[in-house]
């Protein structure tokens, strides 16, 4: 019999089960598909959680631009909008893509990204193991990125869908620097450039990109330096080159991090997220960067007690602190020198140093010290480091393999019991900041305030109340008006309008912020609406759009007194210019109201449809109509 017809008939002899890895082909599909089986399995509660009262309402619920859906307006916005402090129009593009696809079903949002972190994982795992020759090494990193409770905040939070989505571009740019490297070809580069280009237009995070390929260039491609110099089974790919040459072939990806960086920068100044160096000085921005990389170890080896916010220390932070992270940093900075030979080392060390630094608070952004979601890419330099290192010590002293499969097995069960849990506190936003104020030290002011915002949201006002005057400090002029604010937003939603009133007109004399005197004037007109004071609800109205014209608040208030009046014109032409500027499903159902009222069905049916496009809940919007109107 032929040697090939007796090995397929030994072939079909075999369990199905082992036929699965007959062949390195096949044996990397399996590996692809337990990644994808573990995250989805221990992922799943996502698809119960909801949104958070934490930049989802305001990237999606309340976003006009994304609840529209897919449109080429959707689509020109993205591009040139810098909502929300931030540029990334891949970003906002998929999230109106996911509007148009699930509407406001926060299950849909939260799969996406589910998928796109499972996705990454795989790509992880492939480029690895084609760069390394490594098939357990790499499945390990790969399951470690997967699994690691430090990237819940990436995956369970909707709004960060950046971070996850700038990762998948980050990972095919690099599987295109491997095409290229094996065959260096103008094509080939600027593959590396278009990949490298959209992760960029989803979070400017991956602005470290070339910085890392210089580190892989050195190891695993070995790139640089003699083959000598290479430990282990890796071979260099490609052709030699020298750090000069390696530099300038990275020119064009810095070039487009340099501009990357300048528009982030005018895009977080628009926004206000960038705080003056009076307030921040560099020195107190040093000191919280020397402490956090050590916080950013802990969490990698305790991912216990994680936050969704971890409040700036401030003033806080003791010289033994900043002295022990460093000496801990020098310390592991010099273990990674003395054994330089072994090349990984230098690059899991220099990854997770380097891909932290636009992150690492040197420039403040934002009112946080660290963030769960800034260790999304740069924790593979530690894992790389655990992955490789672990397994040649035990080569080295003899362990049996065996126990490292067992203990690697028992270190990704546990990480998976405490992703599982760690995502069960993203369910709602009640849990999440309840849980944030048990785990953050020192009871910090936001952490507060969004409880008392989540609790308000679900009508629990008198469990709101506590947390909102915990969030502000009376003795801080600053925070006064804002106090006031509160109160009168409680005082008018428990009927006490008088006493709103009151709180109103405190905070227009007290406060010097345009956006907080505008609001104050706002909530005043349709609190006299409801006492039936219109001559001072459109005063206040009136005040309210001096500030802002195109307010759309103050101009829905004027539309409901001009139709109460029956001016429908008026009344269209307020409404239709809210809805110009700030499109809401309330509005254009208030606006088709007063069409059908001035006898024009047509625009009133192309409002009502408008509306329905808008609307997270239909039903919602036409009771909130409805309350408008009944007083």
């Amino acid at each position: 019999m032929p040697f090939a017809a007796t090995r397929l008939q030994h072939e079909r002899r075999r369990p199905a089960a082992l036929r699965l890895f007959s062949s390195p082909e096949k044996r990397t599909v399996v590996l692809c598909l337990l990644l994808v089986a573990a995250s989805l399995i221990v992922y799943n509660p996502i698809i119960r959680n909801r949104f958070i009262n934490f930049d989802d309402p305001q990237y999606i619920i309340y976003n006009p631009h994304v609840t529209a859906g897919l449109t080429w307006d959707s689509i020109r916005w993205s591009f040139t909008s810098f909502y929300q402090a931030n540029w990334h129009p891949l970003t906002w593009i998929s999230h109106a893509l996911d509007y148009q696809l699930f509407r406001a079903n926060p299950a849909g949002h939260h799969y996406v990204s589910l998928l796109v972190h499972a996705a990454n994982a795989v790509l992880l795992f492939l480029l690895l193991q084609s760069a390394t020759g490594f098939t357990g090494r790499s499945l390990m990193v790969a399951a470690l990125f997967a699994l690691h409770p430090v990237n819940v905040e990436s995956v369970a939070w909707v709004a960060e869908r950046k971070n996850v989505l700038s990762m998948l571009f980050l990972l095919l740019a690099w599987q295109a620097y491997a095409r290229y490297v094996r065959r260096p070809t103008v094509g080939r580069y600027l593959g590396v450039v278009f990949a490298f280009v959209l992760g960029l237009m989803s979070k400017p995070q991956v602005i470290t990109f070339p910085f890392l390929l210089l580190l892989w260039d050195y190891w695993p491609l070995g790139r640089y330096g003699s083959e000598s110099s290479l430990v282990g089974t890796l071979r260099p790919v490609g052709p030699r080159r020298s750090w000069h040459w390696l530099l300038w072939e990275k020119c064009p990806l810095f070039l487009l991090s340099a501009v990357s960086a300048v528009i982030t920068i005018q895009a977080q100044k628009a926004g206000g997220a960038i705080h003056a160096s009076a307030q921040y000085s560099f020195r107190l921005r040093f000191e919280n960067a020397i402490l956090s990389y050590s916080r950013y170890l802990r969490n990698a080896c305790l991912p216990a007690r994680l936050s969704p916010f971890y409040p700036h220390p401030w003033d806080s932070i003791q010289f033994w602190q900043v002295a022990a992270s460093a000496l801990l940093l020098f310390t592991l900075t010099g273990l990674v020198l003395h054994y330089r030979r072994q090349r990984y080392l230098c690059v899991g060390w220099l990854w997770f140093l380097g891909s932290l630094v636009p992150m690492i608070g040197l420039v403040q952004v934002g009112e946080q010290a660290m963030a769960d979601r800034y260790a999304y890419v740069p924790f593979l330099g530690i894992f790389l480091i655990l992955c490789w290192g672990l397994p040649e010590w035990a080569s080295l002293y003899h362990v049996p393999t065996r126990w490292l499969a067992i203990s690697a097995a028992t270190v990704l069960s546990a990480l998976s019991v405490l992703t599982y849990r760690q995502i069960g506190y993203w369910h709602d936003a009640v849990t999440l900041w309840s849980y944030a104020l048990k785990v953050t030290p020192g009871r910090p002011k936001l952490v507060q305030l969004e409880l008392g915002i989540a609790f308000d949201q679900q009508g629990r006002f008198d469990d709101a109340m506590p947390h909102l005057q915990a969030a502000f400090d009376p003795e801080n002029q600053r925070d006064a008006p804002l106090i006031h604010l509160g109160y009168g937003l409680y005082d008018e939603k428990h009927g006490r309008i008088q006493e709103a009133i009151a709180e109103y007109q405190t905070t227009i004399r007290t406060s010097s912020e345009v956006a907080v005197i505008l609001e104050a004037y706002s909530n005043m007109g349709y609190a006299y609406r409801e006492i039936r004071n219109d001559e001072y609800a459109r005063q206040s109205f009136a005040a309210a759009l001096r500030i802002d014209p195109n307010h759309g608040r103050s101009l829905v208030g004027m539309g409901l007194l001009a139709q109460e009046r029956g001016d429908f014109l008026q009344a269209i032409n307020d409404y239709s210019q809210a809805m110009s500027d700030e499109p809401t499903a309330v509005g254009y159902l208030l606006l088709a109201r007063v069409e059908a009222e001035a006898g024009d069905p047509d625009k009133a049916q192309e409002a009502a449809v408008k509306a329905a496009q808008l609307a997270p809940d239909l039903d919602d919007a036409r009771q909130a109509v409805r309350s408008l109107m009944t007083r």
